[in-house]
């Protein structure tokens, strides 16, 4: 049997599991992103003519 302060806990080691999880994706997406914005920026500029 489990007392309320070990549930608390584990419950709590569990969040932020979660949140490190979450973070990760995050990161994760802003990075795929942020390629993304540079790679159009490169894009454009190949476009443009040259003065």
């Amino acid at each position: 049997m489990t007392s309320h302060v070990d549930e608390q806990i584990q419950a709590r080691i569990t969040a932020a599991k979660n949140k490190r999880q979450q973070r990760a994706e995050l990161d994760e997406n802003r990075a795929h992103g942020l390629t993304a914005r540079h790679l159009a920026k490169m894009a454009r500029w190949e476009t443009e003519d040259p003065e």
